[in-house]
């Protein structure tokens, strides 16, 4: 017995967008060359399904991944085309072993600790992870891709570096930052007395008001590797904001 099923498939036109048929379309087995048949609208009915049209930018060679901030400028304009999302959300996450013989910054403060981030950077786990929200919410490479850790000029490298550029381009790009929500994890040293200090320094960085950045710090209940004190971690939520 032949089957056919049922299926809302968009066709391309020349324009570069993309239309619904008024028609529904099913898909028939018993056609060897996968034809798309129309399929007949009952001629009882009051009226037909109107045509749906979506815009949407269609390129038959995609852009090949970025692999570093400026190779990003063709990606960028590439976003440009893409229809314009009012917002975007992003998520970020990173995590850096603890090692004796490291600083230990966060959020571009220094914390004293007997060990800090082993890292091809300064190890920055919050900056690191702001950066990532950011490029996620714009459809962009990670920062690994960006900037790799096997590119000797970033060997040691502030992360405030990275952090200017993903401003950089969330501006271009045309958006504005809505507000950040960060956790950062680690059992120890207590981050009570630095937080106000990172806050700040990361509203600087974003060119935020602080009354939209957030910062939060947990303990990991001295489970796993956060817990016993050899892992720092963070994770980031943002919200861009089309201007």
């Amino acid at each position: 017995m032949a089957m056919a099923f049922m299926s809302l498939i968009p066709t391309q036109t020349r324009s570069n967008s993309l239309s619904f048929p008024s028609s529904p379309i099913f898909f028939s087995s018993q056609s060897p060359s996968h034809r798309l048949l129309p399929r007949p609208i009952n001629p009882s009915s009051s009226s037909s399904p109107p045509s749906i049209s979506i815009r949407a930018s269609i390129s038959p060679n995609p852009p090949r991944a970025a692999t570093t901030a400026f190779d990003l400028q063709k990606d960028v304009a590439l976003e440009r085309s893409a229809p314009s999302l009012p917002f975007r959300i992003g998520h970020g996450f990173d995590l850096h072993r603890l090692e004796p013989g490291y600083p230990l910054i966060i959020g571009g403060i220094s914390i004293p600790h007997d060990r800090g981030c082993e890292a091809h950077s300064d190890g920055d786990v919050l900056l690191h992870c702001v950066v990532d929200a950011i490029l996620g919410a714009l459809g962009l490479p990670d920062i690994g891709q960006i900037f790799p850790d096997t590119d000797p000029k970033w060997k040691g490298a502030a992360s405030s570096v990275f952090m200017k550029e993903a401003v950089r381009l969330m501006h271009e790009a045309g958006y504005e930052l809505g507000n950040l929500d960060a956790t950062l994890i680690l059992q120890r040293p207590k981050l009570s007395p630095y937080k106000e200090s990172i806050r700040a320094n990361l509203c600087e960085l974003l060119g935020a008001d602080p009354s939209v950045v957030n910062l939060k710090a947990k303990t990991h209940e001295k489970v796993d590797s956060l817990g016993e004190n050899r892992s720092i971690a963070a994770h980031t939520v943002v919200l861009l904001m089309r201007k």
